[in-house]
């Protein structure tokens, strides 16, 4: 049994680390509310965007242009954001399984990292890791998930890559968040489903088998034609989408974290009581030993 000095000793250092998650959960508190508030107002352009873009592919028909066919390249670029801190429960390892666990091939994949915790991991695991950005969230802003966007783009209307997707947690509220693995390249079946980046459900999809149903309904038209406004308007649909992605990984962040550190807390408490009974178990041992000790020393000198 360990001594009342090495019970006093781990409650005093159990203690300790309770104040520091104490702390850092009223910090991710603090920071929920702000990325909370930023996730929602940011979804309602996400969505706009989002809705446009699949009511143009649905009312389209067929489009001959690099976005929304197949280049060649069997390469596949991963946006993976992740956190640059750790202590957040399963956060960051429930999006790096959505890459180790896809079924890819490493040799097919190229890594863009945003955030620590998903970079370190993809390269213990050895995956080619392109791009490397862990000051993008802490702090996400539109013209970085334009220059993001940019690069990506380039890459694949060079060929470079061939499909494109995002790696990311969507929040839902405070205490759900869903991680989630988008196509955003090609455009096609994959890259709008059912499920929308802002959350809703329901959005309709039309398959290319379903040429009656679109006939029903008045196409596209274009003005000067359709080249140009895709090439106007997916850029700004990517970048809409990696803007919405960081926000809504940031405000996930935050609310893992805080679940991650109250739970601690909690634990921290029912250790120190634990603890607390040991210590009055082994105290009121060492009493009764020596109130033994003293009844058999008087009985020895009567």
């Amino acid at each position: 049994m360990a001594s009342m000095r090495d019970i006093k000793r781990r409650k005093t250092g159990i203690q300790s680390t309770q104040q520091i998650t104490k702390a850092m959960k009223l910090v991710s508190t603090v920071k929920l509310q702000r990325a909370k508030t930023r996730a929602e107002q940011s979804k309602n352009y996400t969505m706009q965007m989002y809705d446009t873009i699949v009511s143009i592919m649905n009312r389209s028909g067929y489009m001959d242009h690099p976005y929304t066919k197949p280049n060649g390249c069997s390469r596949k670029a991963v946006i993976l954001i992740t956190s640059n801190r750790g202590l957040a429960g399963g956060y960051n390892s429930n999006i790096t399984k959505l890459v180790t666990e896809s079924g890819w091939s490493r040799d097919e994949l190229v890594i863009y990292a945003v955030g620590k915790k998903g970079r370190d991991t993809v390269k213990r695991r050895g995956y080619n890791v392109v791009y490397e950005n862990s000051d993008m969230i802490e702090e996400p802003l539109y013209s970085d998930a334009a220059e993001l966007a940019e690069d990506l783009l380039g890459k694949y209307t060079a060929g470079e890559i061939g499909e494109i997707y995002i790696a990311y947690t969507i929040f839902k509220n405070t205490v759900v968040h869903i991680p989630r693995l988008q196509k955003l390249l090609p455009l096609g079946e994959e890259s709008t489903p059912t499920e929308s980046v802002a959350g809703h459900e329901g959005e309709e999809t039309i398959k290319p088998d379903a040429a009656a149903e679109t006939a029903k309904r008045a196409l596209m038209t274009y003005e000067p034609d359709s080249d140009e406004a895709l090439n106007a308007i997916i850029p700004k649909y990517i970048t809409s989408l990696i803007y919405g992605a960081l926000i809504e990984a940031v405000a996930s962040e935050n609310g893992a974290r805080m679940q991650a550190m109250d739970s601690a807390t909690d634990n921290a408490d029912k250790m120190i009581m634990g603890l607390e009974l040991q210590y009055n178990r082994a105290r009121q041992g060492a009493i009764t030993q020596e109130l033994t000790e003293i009844i058999g020393g008087a009985e020895a000198l009567g």
